[in-house]
């Protein structure tokens, strides 16, 4: 019972990494509040539901509201196809504004911000670059605020996962192969570990970064991407 009472927010938690976030911090004895835009999913994961918008202010505020002081942020909301001006509200924006509000409860409780980025913050892929611009921007908001916020007794750290069997993943990698296992493959065919990683864990390594065990880890990055990014990609070939 890692997170035996203490508060918890979870953003884009009505489904993928977010539900097993949210799953995960309750089956560790926290309250969890699950924050997205659909009623009816979030209430499905948890009895405690914010819903919301996190890409507009006022229901950013209105969450803070809702969950009183908070132990732990978990900025997961994301989008992966939209405009830059939605892309960089919802990917960036909406994780600094919540932080901002939730500044002062975490620092009471000495508390931690998790922030759910991408292996897209580390490496360029082909296509529209908003979302991995967006997510570099993320990695370096959580060092910024483990700057700012560490002498207050707040940690912040970022998780980059790699591809995970979500909904949204599904979704995007639908346009290489209307086989959803051949399309996986496919993605994950030069990653060591040979496969896409589950939402669990995905919220194992947030638990982790969320409680105690993590007390002195700030302003990290912790990729959990099967390998993917240790990578040569020019030695390839050799191999094959």
């Amino acid at each position: 019972m890692r997170l035996s009472g203490k508060t918890a927010l979870v953003t884009g938690g009505g489904s993928g990494i977010g539900e097993a976030i949210v799953r995960r911090f309750a089956a560790e004895g926290a309250m969890v509040w699950a924050m997205g835009r659909r009623r009816d999913q979030l209430e499905r994961v948890s009895e405690h539901v914010v819903a919301g918008d996190v890409g507009e202010a006022g229901d950013r505020r209105r969450a803070i509201e809702a969950t009183g002081p908070l132990d732990v942020l978990v900025n997961n909301a994301g989008v992966g196809d939209a405009g830059w001006d939605d892309m960089l509200a919802v990917n960036l924006t909406a994780a600094h504004g919540l932080s901002a509000l939730a500044a002062d409860g975490l620092a009471e409780r000495r508390g931690a911000i998790v922030n759910v980025a991408s292996v897209a913050a580390l490496v360029a892929g082909p296509g529209e670059p908003q979302y991995a611009v967006s997510k570099a921007a993320l990695v370096m908001l959580t060092k910024s605020l483990a700057v700012t916020l560490g002498p207050r007794g707040v940690r912040a750290n970022a998780i980059c996962p790699g591809w995970v069997r979500t909904p949204m993943a599904d979704a995007e990698i639908s346009a290489l192969d209307a086989d959803t296992e051949a399309a996986y493959r496919r993605v994950t065919r030069h990653v060591p570990l040979g496969r896409p990683a589950l939402p669990g864990e995905i919220a194992a390594a947030a638990l982790f970064l969320a409680s105690d065990e993590a007390s002195y880890i700030s302003g990290a990055v912790l990729t959990v991407d099967g390998g993917m990014t240790a990578v040569d990609v020019g030695t390839i070939a050799f191999g094959e």
